[in-house]
């Protein structure tokens, strides 16, 4: 079993695996308009990866950090560096990344693509595809109260 980690405010806790949020607005791997559903391989990656997007004056002080467990017998599709463009860290990230989860959601083969962090390229981010039937498989924990230090905001 692998484990991974989502990380939101506690509002969003029981929405957090619809994928809505990234319909809405995107991210670097996925446009608007397409699911999916962000997550981290540690907790502390995945407050670096909250921590990059807020401004310290609308730092959430509401947070909930939820373990999510990706069988083991469960295909994962990996992207490794070497396949990245030059410029894949820059920010705002290049659309060729979005292209990148929009291939392997219209693929279809895997709910779960593995991608390196921008932050810090030796660890993992995990998207996870809702619409995908083998999503059911993943397994999400309870919700757990999450608190930033503030002195991290700066």
């Amino acid at each position: 079993m692998r484990r991974v980690w989502r990380l939101c405010k506690r509002r969003y806790a029981a929405s957090a695996f619809d994928g809505e949020g990234a319909r809405r607005y995107g991210g670097r791997w996925n446009p608007p308009g397409v699911r999916a559903v962000y997550a981290s391989e540690t907790i502390s990656l995945a407050t670096l990866e909250a921590l990059v997007h807020v401004d310290p004056a609308d730092a959430p002080t509401d947070l909930v950090v939820i373990p999510v467990d990706i069988p083991d017998d469960l295909a994962v599709t990996h992207v490794t560096l070497r396949v990245l463009p030059r410029n894949w860290r820059s920010a705002p990230g290049p659309t060729r990344l979005q292209q990148v989860g929009v291939n392997w959601v219209r693929a279809g083969k895997t709910a779960v693509l593995s991608v390196p962090s921008v932050l810090v390229p030796q660890e993992r981010n995990y998207l996870l595809n809702p619409e995908h039937p083998d999503f059911a498989r993943i397994k999400r924990g309870r919700p757990q109260p999450f608190w930033i230090d503030q002195r991290l905001y700066g």
